[in-house]
């Protein structure tokens, strides 16, 4: 049942556009639930496609079509996308002549958009900057790549020119926002609006779920004494799935084993390096959304030691919701928002060791890892959907007057 509540502003609803990519699995229970506001009107707007047939996948090297529904519950419009070669993987990959205006004849007080680094996002974030509709703008880059070198010089002085034109900017966690601020963006136009993901999918029905989870285990030849890790995810440099493998060897852990779920660039090396040794390797194919619940439970521990380009890892969101503790580098985006001590780990990036330290550590009393995954249970829940979009709520709220809205209606 999704929840529902009132805007403060109950005389004039206020009508948010939504401008994203396309159907997005931790996005859509969001805009289902501020669909549900009765001070408030929603149209997401699509610019790559809309969800309602399988789409080539670049990271997992295949087509996927997500087994849940991702586009009920809220009023959604695929804009025409021109582009010779469509998709998020290029500048040029979403081109939507039509965006602009099929946004502004319906109207909005505000647009939120997510992502500039596409042709057509850029363009409709200046031209309604120059239009005077107020744009909430959402992305999570961080700097934790510690990035430097000409280009870099370029484009901060490109992005601090191009952040003057949103109106707010919704900042997910604590990398995001210092993200902003390096780049000259006022704290009072920052609300915080964290990542997050629908707990409850991942959470219930725990029994039922872990019982399932306990038969694939078994299916897989794996004795109950096992401590069991879990890598889950596209198999692609930037995850280093291939340097987890290796920590995985060098541990001193004869208990120890590594399920890989996931297809990739990297799989054919993976695989290799599962046959050489599989007493510690289970290597599994992609998974929908629908077994995804399963798939976390399957292991005690999940680990993503990635080592750029991470700019939260909502896998981590979800296996915590799921009871499992989390390990994660230092360039994880979501690390020092979401792992605390209680529920997990942080290991330096550049320490050559560290990973591997780290793993005997929280693999050495099982028992304390078993509590350690009852308080991952609850920390989920700071980072559920409905804190996201309580937060949107009060940014709105706390930008948008009466008056505003009545000077922009009036104005449209």
């Amino acid at each position: 049942m999704l929840g529902c509540g009132n805007i403060s502003n109950s005389s004039n609803r206020i009508r948010l556009a939504i401008i994203i990519s396309h159907p997005i699995q931790y996005y859509a229970p969001l805009h289902q639930r501020l669909a549900c506001h009765d001070g408030l009107e929603i149209k997401v707007f699509f610019t790559w496609h809309s969800g309602n047939a399988a789409a080539w996948d670049r990271g997992f090297q295949k087509s996927v079509a997500w087994d849940i529904p991702l586009t009920e519950g809220y009023e959604s419009e695929l804009v025409p996308n021109v582009a010779p070669d469509p998709g998020t993987h290029h500048f040029f990959g979403l081109r939507n002549p039509a965006l602009v205006e099929r946004v502004l004849a319906w109207k909005p007080h505000v647009v939120h958009l997510t992502g500039w680094a596409w042709h057509s996002h850029l363009m409709a974030l200046r031209a309604f900057a120059g239009r005077g509709v107020p744009v909430f703008f959402r992305g999570d880059s961080h700097l934790l790549d510690s990035p430097n070198g000409p280009r870099w010089w370029v484009k901060q002085r490109v992005l601090r020119e191009m952040f003057k034109w949103p109106s707010a900017f919704l900042a997910v966690g604590a990398a995001n926002r210092a993200y902003y601020e390096t780049f000259g963006v006022d704290a009072d136009r920052i609300f915080a609006c964290p990542h997050s993901i629908d707990v409850r999918r991942f959470a219930e029905p725990a029994g039922e779920l872990e019982r399932q989870a306990t038969e694939w285990r078994e299916q897989l030849g794996i004795a109950k004494n096992r401590v069991v890790l879990l890598f889950a995810g596209k198999l692609e440099r930037k995850k280093r799935p291939l340097e987890l493998m290796r920590a995985v060897q060098a541990l001193n852990r004869p208990g120890c084993i590594l399920v890989v779920v996931g297809n990739g660039e990297l799989e054919q090396e993976v695989r290799a390096l599962a046959a050489a040794d599989p007493g510690r390797f289970r290597i599994l194919p992609f998974q929908n959304q629908s077994r995804i619940p399963i798939v976390y439970r399957l292991g005690d521990l999940f680990v993503l030691p990635s080592s750029h380009d991470e700019t939260w890892g909502l896998g981590v969101n979800e296996a915590l919701a799921c009871g499992r503790p989390v390990l994660v580098s230092d360039r994880v985006g979501c690390a020092s928002d979401v792992v605390t001590p209680s529920c997990g780990r942080v290991f330096h990036f550049r320490d050559n060791g560290g990973l591997v330290r780290a793993l005997e550590d929280m693999t050495m009393d099982i028992e304390k890892l078993r509590e350690m995954g009852r308080a991952a249970a609850r920390r989920a829940w700071a980072f559920d959907i409905g804190i996201t979009e309580t937060s949107l709520i009060d940014a709105l709220n706390g930008f948008l007057r009466p008056e505003t809205v009545s000077h922009v209606a009036a104005r449209n």
